[in-house]
């Protein structure tokens, strides 16, 4: 959920011209949508589009699947992309995050299939294990309300902090009601958490952002979440009303497919988990 789309904003002017007519550009009337064109998704760049890369490369054609993937940099655009017809779907987000997006800005973007899982983790470049860090030690954390909120249940279910009963999604620093270590919380945006490593004691880091940092989560990470009943699995979006678009419907089934449970699993070794 990042800051720079690949794009430019003359690309996506240009693409919701072209695709304006297609399965996103018609609103919620996907009775008078032309499905004939290429499928376009949005995508973060790890794992995401490396996962549709693999399906376009691999599965796609045999499917009878034109697939593009545009890759962004953040986590903004993807959504206002597919709410405006720029491009047809997105694979970037999760259920709290796009439920909090929904809300926020007036879009109509749900899920279509449920594909992996980007274990949130706690690193750092001073100490390597949790024990280790110091009372007033300082943690960077996302500043976008939904990760920010998973970081701290992080910390929280394993043992640095407790936060207030009954607090939810949205989550801050305010909400913590025990400190025992007197940690100290500095909020950046989320594609920069890995980036800060050098200049805290420790950072919780989104999956896709450890990844592209270099850095193995499964061995890397002090402390990790846990992907048993996880409601923070990456899925497959569109647009409310193109669900039963014929293409949506096929990228969904090769998603899930044994094919590219295999690829998650070998190119990923537990940094990312199939959900399916």
């Amino acid at each position: 959920m990042r800051n720079t789309a690949k794009l430019s904003t003359a690309v996506l002017a240009a693409g919701a011209l072209t695709f304006g007519l297609t399965a996103c550009g018609s609103g919620n009337d996907s009775a008078s949508s032309d499905y004939s064109g290429p499928l376009v998704v949005a995508a973060s760049p790890t794992p995401h589009a490396e996962i549709l890369n693999f399906v376009e490369k691999n599965l796609a054609k045999k499917a009878g699947l034109d697939l593009q993937v545009k890759e962004f940099q953040d986590y903004i655009v993807p959504n206002t992309a597919t709410e405006d017809g720029s491009v047809d779907a997105n694979y970037f987000q999760n259920q709290p995050y796009l439920d909090d997006f929904n809300k926020k800005r007036g879009t109509h973007i749900v899920p279509v299939v449920t594909v992996h899982l980007e274990p949130l983790g706690l690193y750092s470049h001073k100490v390597d294990k949790v024990d280790a860090l110091k009372s007033g030690a300082t943690v960077a954390v996302p500043n976008d309300a939904v990760n920010e909120a998973r970081a701290l249940k992080l910390l929280a279910a394993n043992g640095l902090i407790t936060l207030k009963a009954g607090v939810g999604n949205e989550a801050t620093p305010q909400d913590i009601a025990k400190n025992p270590r007197n940690l100290k919380f500095k909020e950046v945006e989320a594609a920069q958490t890995a980036r800060s490593l050098d200049d805290v004691d420790a950072a919780v880091v989104n999956g896709n952002y450890a990844i592209s940092a270099g850095i193995k989560p499964a061995k890397e990470a002090l402390v990790l979440e846990s992907a048993k009943n996880s409601p923070y699995g990456n899925f497959l979006a569109v647009k409310k009303g193109n669900e039963k678009d014929p293409r949506v419907k096929k990228l969904a089934k090769l998603l899930t497919s044994p094919e590219v449970k295999k690829f998650i699993e070998d190119k990923y070794q537990g940094s990312v988990i199939p959900s399916f």
